[in-house]
């Protein structure tokens, strides 16, 4: 059964750090892009990072750029996102999903990806 599963979320304080995981199971990882995403309340889903299955090539949106760091473990099948200096804006429901092969430039379509994880909370307060 093909599944994206997030974990890592939480509560932190503004400048903190979290690191979320995204664990696939059912395909084999190392053949697709993933991608992250977020979704606060009242707002669209955004797309924040990717990382492409060949040569690894990354994409960040720019709100992130310098914060974030997207990586990929294919054997363990597990994509992570490093998230440092963390601000209130950033608060969010972090979604991981998977796309064909490369992210391209048009990474932050969400209609390009297939299979999504069920999402886990990020919370950037005091």
């Amino acid at each position: 059964q093909l599944q994206l599963v997030e974990s890592g979320g939480g509560l932190v304080q503004p400048g903190g750090s979290l690191r979320l995981s995204c664990a696939a199971s059912g395909f084999t990882l190392e053949n697709y892009a993933i991608g992250w995403f977020r979704q606060a309340p009242g707002k669209e889903r955004e797309g924040v990072s990717c990382i492409s299955s060949v040569g690894g090539s990354t994409y960040y949106t720019d709100s992130v750029k310098g914060r974030f760091t997207i990586s990929r473990d294919n054997a363990n099948n597990t994509v992570y996102l490093q998230m440092n200096s963390l601000k209130p804006e950033d608060t969010a429901v972090y979604y991981c999903a998977r796309k064909s092969r490369f992210c391209y430039t048009y990474y932050y379509r969400s209609e390009k990806y297939d299979y999504w994880g069920q999402g886990t909370q990020v919370t950037v307060s005091s």
